[in-house]
């Protein structure tokens, strides 16, 4: 018990390490869902291919920022830690409770669904079959995990190279099929060039999202003041050269209103490319990129329980660490619960666990807000903090972040409706716990 307590992590981590567990994150289903709905709000093939590459940008504007952050704070609380020093307490403790008991591990179970519906396409396992493999994954994931970071790691690195193999196929087979047939006529053009366009980038930006998720890495990385830019960059280029292939793969197959009338354009493709073959081929696919998302997410989740653990009393078990594994086994067991809990209520009511994942979107964009914003209140408080890197052209670079998760916060508000009520109801169920949090404000533990 001791010894739990006064262990911590171990910088272990490598860049590649640290890259393929954001890759693996970020490269999820939304690649196989997302580009219908942002071709349909965009009037040309070259604005297509821009909002990709703007979302990248944007992408990149936001890992600069974040990189500052887990440089000159490594902690494996990550957003957790940032938020604490920035703002107290308070709001760090109402966001561990909101990514601890909704945002983490609804998107944690949800993911386990998706790759429950694939996996059922390659071995029925009945009515209940993606709910059985959803289980499973996130039960066997959890357990690897559990094993120890260097299993986790190892365990990311095989999935995230698998998923990154199978999407290259995809690739491959969108630029060797050109676009035959009867084509679908044109369709309108967006009402609102304006809005159309900004309806796009929050899709494009959904698809990049799980980025941040490498801010809790920082206290696993080795030398994290050169390391953590290295990662958030070279992770996020090669998200940038992914989805631009994948996306113009999609154009070469089917141009831009045939990609539009398509619900599932990586299985319209891969079917047209190889029949069954090529339908077996993007189930696999997807089920790699479920797992190498669900893998990461499980590693990085329980770290913000670690973290809430050595700063709340009452909750002091999850701040213990595993010195054997280097890994936070409490918190990992409790996430391994929550997910497992919300995978029963998913298979009774998936319109309702669809539901319950869209009302998360305001609680993200409005912590990640705080975040950006806490560059400034730190920069300012603790001017002479060491900061092994510096987001450059400062102000302008976290300015933008900013503005554009303020946008996304002020979409999300506006498409999800009575969703983002409950989202905020479940964010107020966390307030007791500042009541049974220690009485005064102390600066948390690195």
């Amino acid at each position: 018990m001791d010894a739990s307590k006064s262990a911590a992590p171990r910088a272990s981590l490598t860049v590649a390490d640290g890259v393929a567990i954001m890759v693996g994150i970020v490269v999820g289903v939304g690649i196989f869902k997302m580009p219908p709905l942002v071709a349909a709000n965009v009037p040309s093939d070259a604005a297509f291919i821009a909002v990709w590459l703007l979302g990248g940008l944007v992408t990149l504007i936001g890992a600069l920022s974040y990189a500052e952050l887990a440089a000159a704070y490594p902690s494996a609380g990550g957003e957790y830690h940032f938020l604490f020093r920035a703002y107290g307490r308070s709001v760090a403790v109402l966001f561990a409770w909101a990514r601890g008991t909704v945002i983490q591990t609804g998107a944690i179970a949800l993911v386990a669904f998706v790759f429950g519906d694939y996996a059922s396409q390659l071995l029925p396992l009945g009515p209940l079959g993606p709910a059985i493999y959803a289980a499973l994954s996130i039960v066997i994931l959890s357990a690897i995990n559990l094993l120890g970071t260097p299993q986790g790691t190892r365990t990311q690195n095989v999935f995230t190279a698998l998923t990154l193999l199978t999407l290259l196929v995809v690739v491959a087979a969108g630029l060797a099929v050109t676009v035959n047939g009867a084509q679908p006529a044109p369709s309108a053009a967006p009402a609102s060039a304006g809005g159309a366009i900004g309806l796009a980038m929050v899709f494009v930006l959904l698809t990049y999202g799980g980025w941040n998720e490498a801010a809790y890495l920082s206290a696993e990385m080795r030398d994290v003041g050169r390391n953590m830019v290295r990662v958030l960059v070279f992770g996020t280029l090669v998200l940038v050269v992914l989805y631009g292939l994948m996306n113009y793969a999609y154009l070469h197959a089917f141009g831009l209103h045939g990609l539009r009338a398509s619900d599932a354009p990586a299985a319209d493709l891969m079917r047209r490319a190889g029949g069954t073959w090529g339908a077996a081929v993007l189930s696999l696919t997807v089920c790699c990129a479920s797992l190498s998302t669900l893998n990461g997410t499980i590693f990085t989740g329980a770290r913000v329980y670690y973290a809430l653990g050595r700063d709340l009393p009452v909750m002091r078990r999850l701040g213990m660490w595993d010195d054997r594994g280097d890994t936070p086994r409490n918190g990992l067991l409790v996430q391994t619960a929550i997910a497992l809990a919300l995978v029963v209520l998913g298979a009774a009511t998936r319109d309702g666990f669809q539901t319950m994942v869209e009302y998360t979107a305001p609680v993200f964009w409005f912590f990640m807000l705080l975040v950006g914003i806490s560059l400034f209140v730190l920069r300012r408080r603790e001017p002479d903090r060491e900061r092994p890197f510096r987001v450059p052209l400062y102000p302008v670079t976290p300015v933008l972040f900013c503005l554009t998760c303020a946008y996304l916060l002020y979409s999300s508000l506006a498409y999800t409706g009575r969703g983002a009520l409950v989202g905020v109801a479940v964010l107020a169920a966390g307030v007791p716990l500042l009541l049974m949090s220690r009485p005064r404000e102390t600066v948390p533990a690195e």
